[in-house]
């Protein structure tokens, strides 16, 4: 009978799957709206940065048209001989293909391109932001879940004790060797353990809904994390810290909006040179007269033209020089803001290392907490079970174990969101292996 409880047992944990890390970034990065969202902004910068979107090519359109008169005329020949013609129909027709282009415009046309162009690393930038976020969010839930998954094996396991407590005090009071008062105590602590456990249970459901959501709601099943974690304790404090002064998102993008300045006022200068263009069409017109006043009852008549032009604007109010003045302080501001986000990428990297190395060491030392409390634990049910420990002395030793071991997971998780969270200062997050 035992053995096939325990078949059964482990053909459910079979079923269970088992979300791992890297399962959960993939998901994420394929169904997470807020990272779809994102890739499209970068497809239509991509669009934007397009050379058909830069000015470089000549414009070319085509015309086409036809009318059709009727009029009343009346007409005296040299030799005095009056016509008249009544209805008399006149049709014209004509088509054309011009070609509009800029040979020149002060280089805007290049400063515009290569904006474009620094604009779609920057949102290529923000779109790794956006994923980076995403990532650090989702193994906030995912951690979170891990951690009230194992809280829940705590708790359940804290709750079976209980049970066989209650159990010994009733065989106990059964046979006269104690009074009622040790098994309403044990019924007492659980109901408490009970409760706890029901609490737990319905976090973890909820925590599992909001990474699925995280995830973009693509399972459809429960499932479980893994709560194995391992830590890289074998960081470089000044590797990490060149690397974040050289890779961190929120710097890079600092710097792309700084070469964006930069075009600003290269373009704007632009403007205060002529534009040189050439055009040219190729046009087509016939016309039909049935007057008998007319000279030609029918013309017919094609051919090319070309020319060059040249538009300068020689004094526009000063509204060019306005807008060079203001792109200069803006490629300030821009240069003031990169040495304050220096200055705060110093200090976040410091106080998350910091953070880390003292959440990973409050963990080894909760690690070594349990093995004390478990010994303290089992020690003190062995003498419970003598008759030499009371009641409250046994449970005291058993929440001094269930705090311990719900103190250690919560330090374990958060030590490793330390570790994430140092890694993303760093611009390294998307480079490790979960």
């Amino acid at each position: 009978m035992f053995l096939m409880v325990m078949l059964g047992v482990c053909n459910a944990i079979a079923q269970q799957k088992i979300l791992t890390p890297n399962e959960a970034v993939k998901l994420a990065l394929d169904n997470n709206y807020g990272i779809k969202l994102a890739n499209n902004q970068l497809e239509v910068a991509k669009n934007n940065a397009s050379i058909l979107n830069a000015g470089y090519l000549p414009s070319i359109t085509g015309n086409a048209g036809a009318s059709i008169d009727k009029q009343d005329s009346e007409g005296e020949l040299a030799n005095g001989e009056v016509r008249s013609a009544k209805g008399a129909e006149t049709r014209r027709y004509n088509a054309s293909i011009n070609l509009n282009y800029t040979l020149f415009d002060g280089l805007g046309r290049s400063y515009d391109y290569k904006q474009l162009k620094e604009r779609y690393q920057l949102t290529e930038l923000q779109a790794k932001e956006t994923i980076e976020n995403t990532v650090f969010q989702l193994f906030s839930i995912y951690y979170d879940v891990a951690q009230l998954t194992e809280n829940t094996l705590a708790l359940e396991q804290t709750l079976t004790i209980s049970n066989d407590r209650l159990l010994r005090a009733k065989y106990q009071f059964d046979y006269g060797q104690s009074t009622k008062l040790g098994v309403l105590n044990a019924e007492v602590d659980i109901n408490n353990d009970s409760i706890n456990l029901i609490n737990a249970k319905q976090q973890l459901k909820n925590f599992k809904r909001d990474l699925n959501v995280v995830l973009g709601n693509v399972i459809a099943h429960d499932f479980d994390v893994d709560t194995a974690i391992n830590f890289d304790v074998l960081f470089i404090k000044e590797e990490l810290f060149e690397k974040a002064k050289t890779r961190n998102i929120a710097l890079l993008q600092v710097e792309k909006n700084i070469n964006i300045s930069q075009f600003d006022i290269k373009t704007n200068k632009a403007q205060l040179f002529p534009t040189i263009g050439v055009v040219g069409s190729y046009g087509w017109n016939e016309s039909s007269n049935n007057s008998p006043l007319a000279f030609t009852l029918q013309n017919t008549s094609s051919g090319v033209t070309g020319g060059l032009n040249l538009t300068w604007n020689l004094f526009d109010g000063g509204s060019t020089m306005t807008r060079i003045k203001n792109a200069q302080i803006n490629l300030e501001s821009q240069k003031l803001q990169k040495e304050q986000l220096l200055d705060d990428v110093e200090r976040n990297f410091y106080n998350a290392w910091d953070d880390y190395q003292n959440k990973y060491n409050i963990y080894k030392i909760q690690e070594n907490n349990i093995l004390t409390s478990q010994n303290n634990f089992d020690r003190t049910q062995e003498k419970f079970k003598l008759g030499q420990v009371n009641s409250i002395e046994f449970r005291q030793a058993q929440l001094n174990l269930l705090n311990a071991e719900l103190s250690r997971n919560q330090a374990k998780y958060q030590a490793k969101l330390a570790e994430l969270q140092m890694l993303q200062i760093s611009g390294e997050l998307l480079n490790v292996n979960f």
